[in-house]
């Protein structure tokens, strides 16, 4: 994805963890933070109460959506995925992607990554890696910020 592209429609999960959302009921309410991670990932465990954080903080401005990009075949236990989001408090919805649909659509490589969408679903920021979450604060301040103000 490049920036100013619109938020692809978040369709084709293998199931849903913490209830289903759709690109429709998210453009047009709150900025967006999409998550890719998956459980082999040590650095998105990390980053996890960071991603937390964001969501309880900013609850009012901000949707947060979780997406699980396998990396390999012990990845697609549905059963591990749910037990890692509850160890790490994960209670926005999570789009299980088994069949990278999602991932394909993002034309995501990586875990984790993140992408910052304004309220309109327009892509604002990317950024991947475990590191960087004051990038990421500070890119989620100014979307804020810009959407409190129109």
């Amino acid at each position: 994805m490049k920036l100013r592209d619109t938020m692809p429609e978040l369709v084709g999960a293998s199931m849903w963890i913490n209830g289903e959302t759709s690109t429709e009921q998210l453009i047009g309410k709150k900025a967006t933070l999409i998550h890719f991670w998956s459980v082999s990932c040590h650095l998105c465990k990390e980053a996890m109460s960071h991603i937390n954080d964001f969501r309880d903080l900013y609850q009012e401005q901000l949707q947060v959506v979780a997406v699980h990009m396998p990396r390999s075949k012990a990845d697609l236990n549905t059963e591990e995925i749910q037990r890692i989001a509850v160890e790490e408090n994960m209670t926005q919805p999570i789009f299980i992607d088994h069949e990278q649909t999602l991932t394909a659509a993002f034309d995501n490589q990586y875990v984790p990554a993140y992408y910052l969408f304004d309220r309109d679903g327009r892509l604002r920021h990317f950024q991947a890696g475990g590191s960087g979450m004051k990038v990421l604060k500070k890119r989620l301040q100014r979307i804020l910020t810009e959407i409190r103000n129109e």
